[in-house]
């Protein structure tokens, strides 16, 4: 099989692609079969292609690539380091590039820079309420209802690919998975304007763009958070104006 796999020395370099032949194993992953290139490539003493990767697992949110034109790839609800290689039977090339956005630069081949994503986190997609002593489990008793709908938006891996599909390099479904998961929850309550309005700002710091309700996000999102998140998010925000 074919990899035409982007490569780019750094962020001022202009990339292009360049291809790689393989013999594929079905049941290998379609990283393992990016290292089987890059164990190549270090034995011929060429530069090994850079792309992030860390569990495999689906959790951590770090294998961001574009797969044939398709953030995470052709195959839904699946991470990159999901995807195997008999997904793509009958195939004789596959396209891999990294997400697209200014807001995530290219730092190397495959390898991108989500540092934004983590600074609007860790503009409000927490809670610094002081409780004390850990309190007992039950205590605070959590219709499952809510707190079925706080685990669906607290699955958001952060991944980014939300931002790479959305034709305005949006970070709204990102954000207001972050805002709606605590806003499910009692203890997210206190905090919840000053989240909303510090967590806005941030996005808009960073130079993310506007939400123009196209779907492409869900469409990509390995983890199906659903686009209710960003109606949660800007109900908030518009909350946080009046309610200080």
């Amino acid at each position: 099989m074919k990899f035409k796999i982007w490569r780019q020395a750094d962020a001022n370099t202009e990339g292009h692609f360049e291809t790689f032949e393989l013999t594929v194993d079905p049941e290998a992953s379609l990283l393992e079969s990016m290292d089987a290139i890059n164990e190549s490539l270090v034995k011929k003493g060429k530069d090994p292609i850079a792309f992030d990767s860390d569990c495999r697992e689906g959790i951590c949110g770090c294998c961001g690539l574009v797969v044939d034109g398709v953030p995470h790839g052709p195959v839904p609800k699946t991470t990159t380091c999901q995807l195997h290689m008999h997904h793509f039977a009958g195939r004789d090339e596959i396209t891999i590039e990294p997400f697209r956005a200014k807001t995530m630069p290219i730092i190397k081949d495959c390898m991108i820079d989500k540092s934004a994503l983590e600074r609007v986190a860790k503009a409000g997609g927490f809670i610094s309420v002081r409780t004390g002593q850990q309190p007992e489990a039950n205590s605070i008793l959590i219709p499952k209802k809510k707190a079925d709908e706080a685990f669906s938006y607290a699955a958001c891996i952060g991944c980014g690919a939300c931002v790479a599909a959305c034709s305005n390099g949006a970070a709204h479904l990102f954000t207001g998975a972050k805002i709606a998961q605590l806003l499910a929850l009692p203890q997210g309550n206190p905090e919840r304007s000053s989240r909303a309005s510090a967590m806005v700002a941030q996005i808009q710091k960073e130079g993310f763009g506007g939400c123009s309700n196209e779907g492409e996000c869900e469409a990509v999102c390995p983890k199906q958070v659903k686009t209710g998140a960003i109606a949660a998010m800007n109900r908030e925000y518009i909350r946080s104006i009046f309610v200080k």
